[in-house]
């Protein structure tokens, strides 16, 4: 598990000297992040579970900044699956409070730094108040040019696409496409994501090892990072870390290390 996990060979390394590694070697252009731990954080606390969330919330402030100093391009961030709906009403309502409270209060900040902040997933599931303040949000950053911020609400990997086959076969009903044009390309233009590129690195935190039915078509050349490092403790340099292992993958999409070597691909 060397390979995915952290395993602490990075702590040696100064936050500073691991940026400076970090900009002599490619940067992703879309990471992913499964934002796991929140509640484990607050019950190692003798704290309800919403204060694990309200501290997450940190580590996306970070999280963001530090994106926008690399130039990376996309970051998706899972904030509540489809699943999610199963956990008790009481805390449902608090992280769609706090999801209102943090939109409201982070508008000026997208703005600042030219976020564009988007979401994926079936949201018209979530409560009215908040998908306007969403449509909203979305409208009012539309035009930025920085990172693109989409942020999974409501939101499950089958679920994405099971919806794209619907929309295919509805349109093939309706004679506007015929079987034989589809292929993976047309395909994932029906998914959620048809103007995102694929993810070239997912993080999860907590230690969990697994996508939790998480961008499933997406992730299938990923580069995946395991740490058992809880949300709310995620912090730059946590981030950095898994940045540098990213650069020390190769990544070959089925070729072999003597094509990588030539180019091809």
């Amino acid at each position: 598990m060397d390979n995915v996990m952290d395993n602490g060979r990075k702590h040696s390394f100064s936050e500073e000297e691991l940026l400076a590694c970090i900009n002599k070697g490619p940067i992703p252009r879309h990471v992913a992040i499964i934002m796991d731990g929140n509640g484990r954080w607050a019950e190692q606390r003798c704290l309800p579970r919403v204060a694990g969330h309200r501290e997450g919330i940190h580590s996306v402030r970070e999280v963001l900044t530090l994106c926008c100093e690399l130039k990376v391009g996309f970051l998706t961030i899972y904030a509540f699956s489809l699943e999610n709906w199963r956990r008790p009403q009481d805390e449902i309502d608090e992280l769609m409070t706090l999801l209102e409270v943090y939109l409201r209060k982070e508008v000026k900040t997208l703005m600042k730094h030219q976020i564009r902040f988007r979401t994926i997933g079936r949201t018209d599931q979530l409560p009215k108040s908040v998908t306007r303040l969403i449509k909203r949000v979305e409208q009012e950053t539309a035009q930025n040019r920085g990172l693109v911020l989409t942020t999974a609400l409501s939101y499950g990997g089958r679920a994405e696409i099971v919806d794209a086959v619907a929309r295919i076969v509805q349109e093939a009903e309706a004679g506007q496409m015929s079987a034989e044009k589809i292929d993976e390309g047309l395909f994932s233009r029906y998914l959620y994501t048809t103007d995102l590129p694929d993810p070239d690195l997912m993080i999860r935190t907590s230690g969990e090892t697994r996508i939790s039915n998480f961008l499933l078509w997406q992730l299938a050349y990923t580069e995946l990072y395991f740490t058992k490092t809880l949300w709310p403790d995620f912090r730059r340099r946590d981030f950095l870390s898994a940045l540098y292992d990213y650069q020390q993958r190769e990544r070959r999409f089925g070729l072999v290390p003597e094509q990588i070597r030539r180019g091809e691909g």
